[in-house]
């Protein structure tokens, strides 16, 4: 039972205005995640997780310790309470973790189905993993939380949740085994860092590197999705307020990011490849694309390529949202068919238990027809994943918003 000092009382379900699925929410990995997933050499050294004296649930892998098991895993809490971050999975909603408990609070909420981002223990990509001391071991892990996800999450639920894994980025060939290994059993998505020069991995750049990852997405129609914070939030001065900081300048991140896998050339070269930005708004969208326009027509910087980078930009990148109630109406510009919703359960940023009304709230006057692209049907295409028999919201007869 969820204590009710740290939790509001159980919201009832929602009206559903919209069919929504959202593109980036996060797990809370379970303690048993990897048990009975490595290979018997290793499985004494699986990440694990360990009581502190102070009685927090902590994991720990090759001699260090992952704090805060909750990550901001503060869905349904009380707002006195949200500065205070679950160090325990007794202090979090059970759908954090529990998949039967996730879906109940996507009904609860009116969200069709969920693209799910790791959380600490992983990186949100992967980072710890791949960057773990013993190569082997982590790709084992990899490979166990790929395995988690896949039995635990998705087969109990295949049209609930979106099959996105993680990858072992710094070896080219385990990693393009692993992409393989999960599109063919039905995997549409693999989440990678948004900028890997900053986490140890080679820059986009070393194509020796990067070419055959690149090439095994774009072969398997696997998306890349980049989470903003994936590889570090904003650099501060000596004595700035990190968190809020970082967090006001998520939009920022994302522009940056996006602008490097651009001009890295991978999407000009590769019509095909599919870049999801993950919690970055869509607030800098259109300026960039304007300044892609600005410095070809200007300059002549970015010419060369069969198409324009800002059409490269609109071909080969998807981008999400929470609301953007004040640049959702730049979504002409961006590309209606680009922008997807996110609900973000269950962090502070998130939107649950209210994520229809704050739809409606901000986006009352888009038409249906857009409606349906941006809350569920681009995602659907993007991730080849299956919409329900009716696509919320139906067309007026005069055409306007529900």
């Amino acid at each position: 039972m969820l204590s009710p000092e740290l939790f509001l009382p159980e919201p009832t379900p929602r009206d559903v205005r919209f069919t929504i699925i959202s593109v980036d929410d996060h797990v809370v990995e379970p303690a048993h995640t990897f048990e009975g997933r490595l290979p018997a050499s290793l499985a004494q050294r699986a990440p694990r997780i360990v009581e502190t004296p102070r009685g927090h649930q902590v994991w720990q892998f090759e001699g260090q310790t992952f704090t805060q098991v909750g990550m901001n895993a503060v869905a349904g809490r009380r707002p006195e309470t949200v500065t205070l971050e679950p160090a325990r999975f007794d202090q979090m909603r059970p759908g954090c973790y529990d998949i039967d408990a996730r879906v109940r609070d996507m009904d609860v909420a009116g969200v069709w189905a969920s693209v799910n981002f790791p959380s600490q223990i992983t990186g949100f990509c992967g980072r710890v993993f791949f960057n773990a001391a013993d190569p082997d071991l982590g790709y084992a892990c990899v490979r166990a939380w790929n395995d988690w996800l896949f039995e635990e999450w998705y087969e109990a639920y295949p049209q609930r949740v979106v099959p996105m894994g993680i990858t072992h980025l710094s070896d080219p060939a385990r990693a393009v085994e692993e992409i393989r290994r999960n599109a063919e059993r039905g995997f549409t998505a693999v989440t990678f860092p948004e900028r890997p020069h900053l986490i140890g991995l080679p820059s986009l750049w070393q194509r020796d590197h990067w070419d055959p990852i690149i090439e095994a997405c774009v072969d398997t129609e696997t998306v890349i999705t980049l989470h903003v914070g994936s590889s570090g939030l904003a650099e501060r001065p000596p004595g700035a307020p990190g968190l809020q900081l970082g967090a006001t300048l998520f939009g920022q991140a994302s522009l940056t990011a996006c602008a490097e896998w651009l001009w890295s050339g991978y999407p000009a070269k590769h019509a095909n490849l599919r870049i999801a930005m993950s919690e970055g708004g869509i607030g800098w969208v259109a300026m960039l694309l304007d300044r892609l326009d600005n410095i070809v027509d200007r300059s002549g910087y970015g010419a060369g390529w069969d198409l324009r980078p800002a059409e490269v930009l609109t071909r080969n990148f998807w981008f999400c949202t929470l609301d953007d109630p004040s640049t959702i109406d730049t979504r002409h510009r961006i590309g209606v068919e680009n922008i997807m919703v996110e609900t973000d359960y269950p962090h502070g940023d998130g939107t649950w238990p209210d994520t229809q009304l704050v739809l409606d709230k901000a986006w009352g006057h888009v038409p249906p027809a857009e409606l349906r692209l941006i809350c569920s049907e681009n995602a659907a295409r993007l991730f080849r994943h299956p919409l329900p028999p009716t696509v919320l919201p139906l067309d007026r007869p005069d055409g306007s918003a529900p």
